[in-house]
């Protein structure tokens, strides 16, 4: 599936998340890198929405943190045709279903200088 969508600020949360141990080490363990403590966040279309709910409900990667800290959800997932990442979706979130988190191993904004209203691609 691939997607367009518009980059937002986010609520600054993910970059305290990001940093717990157990969830970079699982990232590393399963992803190949420690994220970025931070997300890049995308909203798009409602139109997707169904699609994207059905691949998070029968997604089978989640990191299980320590108590205290919610389940993690995860997908990989390319932004741009270049940057290799993941699609996060967190079980605590305050985000609407709309939001897209994705993390990757740089800071995506100073990378590939992208400001809120930008329009960004994502496959997964």
């Amino acid at each position: 599936m691939k997607i367009d969508g518009e980059v937002t600020t986010g609520l600054g949360k993910a970059a305290y998340f990001l940093s717990q141990d157990f969830y970079t080490n699982e990232f590393n363990k399963n992803l190949g890198f420690i994220p970025y403590p931070g997300t890049l966040n995308v909203i798009v279309s409602e139109e997707y929405l169904d699609e994207i709910n059905e691949i998070k409900d029968n997604c089978e990667n989640i990191i299980k943190p320590d108590e205290g800290f919610g389940a993690v959800k995860y997908i990989k997932a390319v932004l741009n045709d270049e940057i290799e990442g993941a699609i996060v979706f967190p079980a605590k979130t305050t985000h609407e279903e709309h939001y897209l988190e994705f993390i990757a191993e740089n800071k995506l904004r100073d990378e590939l200088n992208l400001k809120d209203g930008d329009i960004v691609s994502l496959e997964f």
